[in-house]
């Protein structure tokens, strides 16, 4: 059978999404989900709630596509206008599709309500659709051809969205498109180098193999490097892995996507250790994090600026002596000085450390400052130096 690369098109749909009023957190994950099965979105697109203008572009980019997956406008209100669209794209009818009114009735009888008459709407679909079911919202999905190309048109409800596309579109795809190869994706995070910085180390330093892209994603403090490549170079990709990460293990953060946070707290419940926070200028943002992984915090606090830092600690200790306290405090924004402080059973490791990289807004230098303490504590629990090799951080005392 021969193997085909689909060109595949992802088709976002809504004034809000055009407009930036709501973020397309569907098209990030539907492209991430399509790559870890062998599918390459080549391209995206947003149109508003604008008959004509999604007419048009449904019969324009399939034209030029394969595949088309849309999303959102399948609902049962005045501006959800994509059923009518595919059917005046395609030069059909909207018909009633009885089997799934008839869903829909059931869906309201099992919750004790009457369908309200402008659910019908959902239930009109162009002549040629083939219903995509969604056994969670009323919305269904459907599949029909344009110029040669296959069309999914999917609700905006993510968690309706991320079913259908899993467990109805992918497996649709596999049959008609079926990939011999999947891609490999291996990822790690850095944090303390500049991107330019490290890319042109890696280019200096290491040879990348044809059929092996290598790319850089950062979001300061951090820096995530990629490599991907088809599943058939998998000895070559893990002997160049092996490289890099030997080239960047002084800044090495975790492999993967696990996040700083979740590890660290992987690395406490190893340790069978438990942990208290005490945060000034952070905002609760170490113990946000932390909370989030489901880290065994005892007890967290954010003091104002004025409050006695070294009494709080001595408290804590006293109730908690078996405890790790990390303590991020006496910060100085002009300065960008802080303390940083960890506080184990047996030791009381104080630093005065100064930020002294570019000045960014209040919310990106409490994430900076978030991150040191994160990996404060990945440090002590993998017997690192507690400091790293950060070159926007210096070590006063």
């Amino acid at each position: 059978m021969m193997m085909i690369k689909p060109k595949i098109e992802i088709l976002s749909t809504g004034d809000e999404v055009l407009y930036g009023q709501i973020t397309d957190t569907n098209a990030a994950w539907l492209s991430n989900y399509l790559f870890e099965q062998g599918y390459l979105v080549t391209s995206r697109l947003t149109i508003g709630d604008n008959l004509q203008q999604l007419t048009e572009s449904l019969q324009q980019r399939s034209r030029q596509n394969d595949v088309l997956i849309v999303n959102g406008g399948l609902g049962p209100t005045s501006d959800d206008l994509t059923a009518q669209a595919a059917a005046q794209a395609s030069g059909e009818k909207l018909i009633l599709f009885p089997q799934w009114l008839a869903e829909m009735e059931n869906y309201f009888a099992q919750r004790n309500q009457a369908m309200p008459s402008s659910n019908i709407k959902q239930a009109m679909l162009p002549q040629s659709a083939i219903i995509l079911d969604n056994p969670i919202g009323t919305a269904c999905g459907f599949r029909m051809m344009i110029n040669q190309c296959v069309i999914y048109f999917t609700p905006g409800v993510p968690s309706e969205f991320k079913r259908m596309v899993s467990e109805q579109i992918v497996p649709d795809l596999q049959k008609q498109f079926p990939v011999k190869y999947r891609p490999l994706c291996y990822r790690l995070t850095i944090m303390g180098r500049s991107e330019s910085d490290l890319a042109n180390e890696i280019e200096t330093r290491l040879t990348v193999p044809a059929g092996i892209s290598i790319g850089y994603r950062s979001a300061m403090p951090k820096i995530e490097i990629k490599l991907t490549a088809d599943q058939y170079l998998q000895s070559t990709m893990d002997k160049l892995w092996r490289e890099l990460k030997e080239l960047v293990k002084d800044n090495l953060l975790y492999e993967g996507t696990t996040g700083l946070a979740s590890l660290v707290s992987q690395l406490l419940m190893q340790h069978q250790q438990t942990l208290i926070i005490i945060e000034q200028f952070t905002a609760g943002l170490i113990a946000y994090a932390l909370y989030h992984a489901h880290a065994p915090i005892v007890h967290s606090e954010v003091l104002s600026s004025d409050q006695d830092v070294n009494s709080t600690l001595a408290q804590l200790r006293q109730r908690y002596p078996q405890a790790i306290i990390l303590a991020l405090h006496d910060v100085d924004q002009r300065s960008g000085q802080f303390k940083l402080q960890l506080l184990t059973p047996k030791h009381n490791h104080i630093y005065q450390l100064r930020y002294q990289g570019r000045r960014y807004s209040i919310d990106i230098e409490q994430a900076i400052f978030s991150a040191v303490g994160h990996d404060t504590l990945r440090r002590y629990l993998l017997g690192l130096p507690l400091i790293g090799n950060n070159y926007w951080l210096e070590v006063i005392n």
